[in-house]
Protein backbone atom coordinates (compact mmCIF):
# COMPACT_ATOMS: atom_id res chain seq x y z
CA UNK A 1 0.00 0.00 0.00
CA UNK A 2 2.92 2.31 0.71
CA UNK A 3 5.19 2.94 -2.25
CA UNK A 4 8.96 2.57 -2.13
CA UNK A 5 10.12 6.18 -1.93
CA UNK A 6 13.88 6.50 -1.41
CA UNK A 7 14.59 9.56 0.76
CA UNK A 8 17.14 10.95 -1.69
CA UNK A 9 15.97 14.50 -1.13
CA UNK A 10 16.83 14.17 2.55
CA UNK A 11 20.52 13.61 1.91
CA UNK A 12 21.14 17.34 1.69
CA UNK A 13 18.80 18.27 4.51
CA UNK A 14 20.57 20.11 7.30
CA UNK A 15 18.04 21.79 9.54
CA UNK A 16 14.34 21.38 10.24
CA UNK A 17 12.31 23.79 12.33
CA UNK A 18 9.23 22.55 14.15
CA UNK A 19 6.53 25.17 14.70
CA UNK A 20 3.96 24.06 17.27
CA UNK A 21 1.37 26.32 18.79
CA UNK A 22 -1.20 28.68 17.41
CA UNK A 23 -3.30 31.56 18.68
CA UNK A 24 -6.76 31.57 20.20
CA UNK A 25 -8.71 28.56 21.40
CA UNK A 26 -6.92 25.92 19.32
CA UNK A 27 -3.57 26.46 21.06
CA UNK A 28 -4.77 24.45 24.06
CA UNK A 29 -4.32 21.20 22.13
CA UNK A 30 -0.86 22.01 20.81
CA UNK A 31 1.41 21.22 23.81
CA UNK A 32 0.13 17.64 23.62
CA UNK A 33 0.66 17.59 19.88
CA UNK A 34 4.35 18.46 20.11
CA UNK A 35 5.33 15.58 22.38
CA UNK A 36 5.71 12.80 19.78
CA UNK A 37 7.12 15.11 17.11
CA UNK A 38 10.19 16.65 18.62
CA UNK A 39 11.85 13.49 19.99
CA UNK A 40 11.18 11.61 16.77
CA UNK A 41 12.72 14.35 14.68
CA UNK A 42 15.70 14.54 17.03
CA UNK A 43 16.29 10.79 16.63
CA UNK A 44 16.40 10.89 12.85
CA UNK A 45 20.09 10.69 11.92
CA UNK A 46 21.44 13.73 13.76
CA UNK A 47 24.48 13.87 11.50
CA UNK A 48 22.15 14.98 8.71
CA UNK A 49 19.55 16.99 10.54
CA UNK A 50 19.13 19.41 13.39
CA UNK A 51 15.71 20.23 14.79
CA UNK A 52 14.80 23.55 16.37
CA UNK A 53 11.61 23.92 18.41
CA UNK A 54 9.86 27.27 18.08
CA UNK A 55 6.50 28.29 19.53
CA UNK A 56 4.14 30.84 18.02
CA UNK A 57 1.74 31.48 20.89
CA UNK A 58 3.57 34.78 21.44
CA UNK A 59 4.37 36.39 18.05
CA UNK A 60 7.59 37.88 19.50
CA UNK A 61 8.89 34.47 20.60
CA UNK A 62 9.39 32.86 17.21
CA UNK A 63 11.49 35.35 15.28
CA UNK A 64 14.24 33.47 13.47
CA UNK A 65 17.78 34.70 14.02
CA UNK A 66 20.71 34.50 11.59
CA UNK A 67 21.82 31.42 13.55
CA UNK A 68 18.61 29.58 12.61
CA UNK A 69 18.30 29.12 8.85
CA UNK A 70 16.02 26.10 8.32
CA UNK A 71 15.90 24.15 5.09
CA UNK A 72 12.35 23.05 5.85
CA UNK A 73 9.67 24.01 8.37
CA UNK A 74 7.21 21.62 9.99
CA UNK A 75 4.27 23.85 11.01
CA UNK A 76 2.38 21.81 13.61
CA UNK A 77 -0.18 24.59 13.95
CA UNK A 78 -3.89 24.41 14.65
CA UNK A 79 -6.69 26.85 14.04
CA UNK A 80 -6.90 30.36 12.58
CA UNK A 81 -3.64 32.12 11.70
CA UNK A 82 -1.76 28.84 11.86
CA UNK A 83 -3.58 26.24 9.79
CA UNK A 84 -5.52 28.55 7.49
CA UNK A 85 -2.90 29.56 4.92
CA UNK A 86 -1.63 32.69 6.65
CA UNK A 87 1.58 31.18 8.01
CA UNK A 88 1.93 29.12 4.85
CA UNK A 89 1.86 32.38 2.88
CA UNK A 90 4.65 33.71 5.07
CA UNK A 91 6.74 30.65 4.25
CA UNK A 92 6.04 31.16 0.55
CA UNK A 93 7.18 34.78 0.78
CA UNK A 94 10.31 33.70 2.63
CA UNK A 95 11.01 30.99 0.07
CA UNK A 96 11.34 28.29 2.75
CA UNK A 97 9.93 24.80 2.05
CA UNK A 98 7.37 23.59 4.58
CA UNK A 99 5.52 20.39 5.40
CA UNK A 100 1.87 20.18 4.50
CA UNK A 101 -0.68 21.85 2.29
CA UNK A 102 -0.11 25.13 0.50
CA UNK A 103 -1.87 28.45 0.96
CA UNK A 104 -5.02 27.63 -1.02
CA UNK A 105 -5.63 24.15 0.38
CA UNK A 106 -4.90 25.31 3.93
CA UNK A 107 -7.35 28.21 3.61
CA UNK A 108 -10.10 26.06 2.08
CA UNK A 109 -9.48 23.26 4.58
CA UNK A 110 -9.84 25.67 7.49
CA UNK A 111 -13.00 27.35 6.21
CA UNK A 112 -15.82 24.81 6.49
CA UNK A 113 -18.17 26.79 4.25
CA UNK A 114 -15.65 27.12 1.42
CA UNK A 115 -14.58 23.51 1.88
CA UNK A 116 -18.17 22.35 1.49
CA UNK A 117 -18.50 24.49 -1.63
CA UNK A 118 -15.37 22.83 -3.06
CA UNK A 119 -16.74 19.37 -2.25
CA UNK A 120 -20.06 20.25 -3.89
CA UNK A 121 -18.27 21.46 -7.02
CA UNK A 122 -16.42 18.13 -7.14
CA UNK A 123 -19.68 16.19 -6.79
CA UNK A 124 -18.80 14.66 -3.40
CA UNK A 125 -21.67 13.52 -1.18
CA UNK A 126 -22.26 15.56 1.98
CA UNK A 127 -24.92 15.70 4.67
CA UNK A 128 -27.46 18.52 4.17
CA UNK A 129 -26.07 21.80 5.47
CA UNK A 130 -26.71 25.53 5.63
CA UNK A 131 -24.61 28.67 5.95
CA UNK A 132 -25.34 31.54 8.35
CA UNK A 133 -23.69 34.94 8.68
CA UNK A 134 -23.35 36.47 12.13
CA UNK A 135 -24.61 39.82 10.84
CA UNK A 136 -27.85 38.20 9.64
CA UNK A 137 -28.25 36.37 12.95
CA UNK A 138 -27.90 39.66 14.82
CA UNK A 139 -30.42 41.39 12.54
CA UNK A 140 -33.19 38.79 12.76
CA UNK A 141 -32.54 35.67 14.80
CA UNK A 142 -36.08 34.34 14.46
CA UNK A 143 -35.92 34.50 10.66
CA UNK A 144 -32.65 32.55 10.70
CA UNK A 145 -34.11 29.93 13.05
CA UNK A 146 -37.19 29.59 10.86
CA UNK A 147 -35.08 29.12 7.73
CA UNK A 148 -32.86 26.50 9.36
CA UNK A 149 -35.83 24.55 10.72
CA UNK A 150 -37.42 24.58 7.27
CA UNK A 151 -34.24 23.27 5.63
CA UNK A 152 -32.89 20.84 8.25
CA UNK A 153 -34.31 18.64 10.98
CA UNK A 154 -33.11 18.07 14.54
CA UNK A 155 -30.60 17.17 15.73
CA UNK A 156 -28.25 19.64 14.06
CA UNK A 157 -24.58 20.46 14.46
CA UNK A 158 -23.67 24.15 14.67
CA UNK A 159 -20.06 25.03 13.88
CA UNK A 160 -17.92 28.14 13.50
CA UNK A 161 -16.70 28.11 9.90
CA UNK A 162 -13.09 28.81 10.85
CA UNK A 163 -12.18 26.83 13.94
CA UNK A 164 -10.64 23.43 14.52
CA UNK A 165 -10.35 20.82 17.28
CA UNK A 166 -14.16 20.85 17.71
CA UNK A 167 -13.96 24.26 19.40
CA UNK A 168 -17.27 26.14 19.42
CA UNK A 169 -19.32 23.22 18.05
CA UNK A 170 -22.72 22.30 19.48
CA UNK A 171 -25.11 19.43 18.90
CA UNK A 172 -28.62 20.83 19.27
CA UNK A 173 -32.04 19.18 19.45
CA UNK A 174 -34.44 22.10 19.88
CA UNK A 175 -35.07 25.66 18.74
CA UNK A 176 -33.72 27.03 22.02
CA UNK A 177 -30.62 24.87 21.68
CA UNK A 178 -30.18 26.01 18.09
CA UNK A 179 -30.30 29.66 19.14
CA UNK A 180 -27.75 29.01 21.87
CA UNK A 181 -25.49 27.04 19.52
CA UNK A 182 -25.60 29.82 16.94
CA UNK A 183 -24.63 32.39 19.58
CA UNK A 184 -21.72 30.21 20.70
CA UNK A 185 -20.47 29.69 17.16
CA UNK A 186 -20.88 33.41 16.41
CA UNK A 187 -18.61 34.21 19.36
CA UNK A 188 -15.79 32.47 17.48
CA UNK A 189 -16.49 33.46 13.87
CA UNK A 190 -18.69 35.73 11.78
CA UNK A 191 -19.58 32.77 9.54
CA UNK A 192 -21.39 29.67 10.77
CA UNK A 193 -22.13 26.25 9.27
CA UNK A 194 -25.16 24.22 10.37
CA UNK A 195 -25.31 20.53 9.44
CA UNK A 196 -27.96 17.84 9.56
CA UNK A 197 -27.30 15.40 12.38
CA UNK A 198 -27.51 11.71 11.47
CA UNK A 199 -26.94 8.37 13.18
CA UNK A 200 -23.41 7.79 11.94
CA UNK A 201 -20.09 6.07 12.38
CA UNK A 202 -17.02 8.33 12.22
CA UNK A 203 -14.47 7.03 9.70
CA UNK A 204 -11.08 8.57 8.92
CA UNK A 205 -8.40 8.07 6.26
CA UNK A 206 -4.87 9.50 6.16
CA UNK A 207 -3.61 10.90 2.85
CA UNK A 208 0.06 11.38 1.99
CA UNK A 209 1.60 12.80 -1.17
CA UNK A 210 1.69 15.66 -3.63
CA UNK A 211 0.65 15.06 -7.24
CA UNK A 212 0.11 11.31 -6.75
CA UNK A 213 -1.23 10.98 -3.19
CA UNK A 214 -1.79 7.68 -1.40
CA UNK A 215 -4.53 6.75 1.06
CA UNK A 216 -3.96 4.73 4.22
CA UNK A 217 -6.13 2.03 5.68
CA UNK A 218 -9.29 3.47 7.22
CA UNK A 219 -9.77 3.97 10.94
CA UNK A 220 -12.86 4.48 13.05
CA UNK A 221 -13.46 6.65 16.11
CA UNK A 222 -15.98 5.34 18.63
CA UNK A 223 -16.39 8.44 20.82
CA UNK A 224 -16.70 8.27 24.58
CA UNK A 225 -19.21 11.11 24.50
CA UNK A 226 -22.34 11.43 22.38
CA UNK A 227 -20.13 12.74 19.60
CA UNK A 228 -16.39 13.30 19.10
CA UNK A 229 -16.15 16.69 20.82
CA UNK A 230 -13.18 18.58 22.28
CA UNK A 231 -13.33 16.70 25.58
CA UNK A 232 -13.33 13.32 23.87
CA UNK A 233 -10.43 14.37 21.64
CA UNK A 234 -8.07 16.05 24.09
CA UNK A 235 -9.11 15.65 27.72
CA UNK A 236 -8.64 11.96 28.22
CA UNK A 237 -12.02 10.58 27.24
CA UNK A 238 -12.41 6.84 26.73
CA UNK A 239 -12.92 7.02 22.98
CA UNK A 240 -11.99 3.86 21.10
CA UNK A 241 -9.83 3.81 18.00
CA UNK A 242 -10.36 0.92 15.58
CA UNK A 243 -7.61 0.44 12.98
CA UNK A 244 -8.43 -0.93 10.52
CA UNK A 245 -12.05 0.11 10.65
CA UNK A 246 -14.50 -2.81 10.43
CA UNK A 247 -15.77 -2.12 6.91
CA UNK A 248 -16.73 -4.28 3.96
CA UNK A 249 -14.29 -4.49 1.02
CA UNK A 250 -16.64 -2.28 -0.99
CA UNK A 251 -16.78 0.31 1.78
CA UNK A 252 -13.00 0.26 2.13
CA UNK A 253 -12.53 0.95 -1.57
CA UNK A 254 -15.15 3.69 -1.51
CA UNK A 255 -13.78 5.52 1.52
CA UNK A 256 -10.19 5.47 0.25
CA UNK A 257 -11.23 6.69 -3.20
CA UNK A 258 -13.35 9.45 -1.67
CA UNK A 259 -10.44 10.49 0.57
CA UNK A 260 -8.22 11.03 -2.47
CA UNK A 261 -11.02 12.85 -4.30
CA UNK A 262 -11.53 15.22 -1.35
CA UNK A 263 -7.78 15.83 -1.08
CA UNK A 264 -7.64 16.73 -4.75
CA UNK A 265 -10.80 18.87 -4.52
CA UNK A 266 -9.02 21.33 -2.21
CA UNK A 267 -5.68 21.00 -4.09
CA UNK A 268 -4.06 19.27 -1.12
CA UNK A 269 -0.37 18.45 -0.86
CA UNK A 270 1.85 16.80 1.70
CA UNK A 271 -0.66 15.39 4.13
CA UNK A 272 -4.23 15.52 5.34
CA UNK A 273 -6.66 13.50 7.36
CA UNK A 274 -10.03 13.07 5.68
CA UNK A 275 -13.05 12.51 7.92
CA UNK A 276 -16.25 10.75 6.88
CA UNK A 277 -19.71 10.06 8.22
CA UNK A 278 -21.10 6.59 7.51
CA UNK A 279 -24.87 6.49 8.02
CA UNK A 280 -25.73 3.53 10.24
CA UNK A 281 -29.28 3.40 8.93
CA UNK A 282 -28.76 3.69 5.16
CA UNK A 283 -25.09 2.83 4.64
CA UNK A 284 -24.56 6.13 2.81
CA UNK A 285 -21.03 7.56 2.99
CA UNK A 286 -20.58 11.32 3.35
CA UNK A 287 -17.45 13.46 3.26
CA UNK A 288 -17.27 15.50 6.47
CA UNK A 289 -14.05 17.50 6.27
CA UNK A 290 -10.38 17.55 5.37
CA UNK A 291 -7.94 18.39 8.15
CA UNK A 292 -4.82 19.77 6.47
CA UNK A 293 -2.61 19.53 9.58
CA UNK A 294 -3.88 16.66 11.71
CA UNK A 295 -2.76 16.61 15.30
CA UNK A 296 -0.07 14.18 16.47
CA UNK A 297 -1.45 13.58 19.96
CA UNK A 298 -1.63 10.35 21.97
CA UNK A 299 -5.09 9.77 20.43
CA UNK A 300 -4.18 10.96 16.95
CA UNK A 301 -5.30 8.81 14.07
CA UNK A 302 -2.98 10.02 11.30
CA UNK A 303 0.28 8.32 12.29
CA UNK A 304 -1.53 5.23 13.57
CA UNK A 305 -3.31 4.70 10.26
CA UNK A 306 -0.01 4.93 8.38
CA UNK A 307 1.60 2.58 10.91
CA UNK A 308 -1.15 0.08 10.11
CA UNK A 309 -0.47 0.66 6.41
CA UNK A 310 3.21 -0.27 6.76
CA UNK A 311 4.82 3.15 7.27
CA UNK A 312 6.28 3.71 10.74
CA UNK A 313 6.45 7.08 12.45
CA UNK A 314 10.07 7.92 11.66
CA UNK A 315 9.66 6.94 8.01
CA UNK A 316 6.46 9.00 7.89
CA UNK A 317 8.36 12.10 9.07
CA UNK A 318 11.01 11.47 6.41
CA UNK A 319 8.32 11.21 3.74
CA UNK A 320 6.67 14.43 4.87
CA UNK A 321 9.93 16.36 4.76
CA UNK A 322 10.81 14.87 1.37
CA UNK A 323 7.41 15.91 0.03
CA UNK A 324 7.98 19.44 1.32
CA UNK A 325 11.32 19.65 -0.45
CA UNK A 326 10.05 18.29 -3.78
CA UNK A 327 7.08 20.67 -4.06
Amino acid sequence: MVGDHAPALLESLADATLLPGGPAANSASTPIATEPNSPALQRREPQRRETALTTVTDPDSWLLTPDLQPDVIFPVLHGPRGEDGTVQGLFELAGVPYVGCGVLASAVGMDKAMMKAAFAAAGLAQVPWAFVRRVDLERDQDAILDALEAQLRYPMFVKPANMGSSVGISKVASRAGLAEGLRLAASYDRRIVVEQGLNVREIEVAVLGNDTPEASVAGEIVPSNEWYDYEAKYLGGESKILIPAPLSPEQIDAVRALALAAFKAIDGSGLARVDFLLDKDTGALYINEVNTMPGFTPVSMYAKMWQASGLDYSALLDRLIALALER
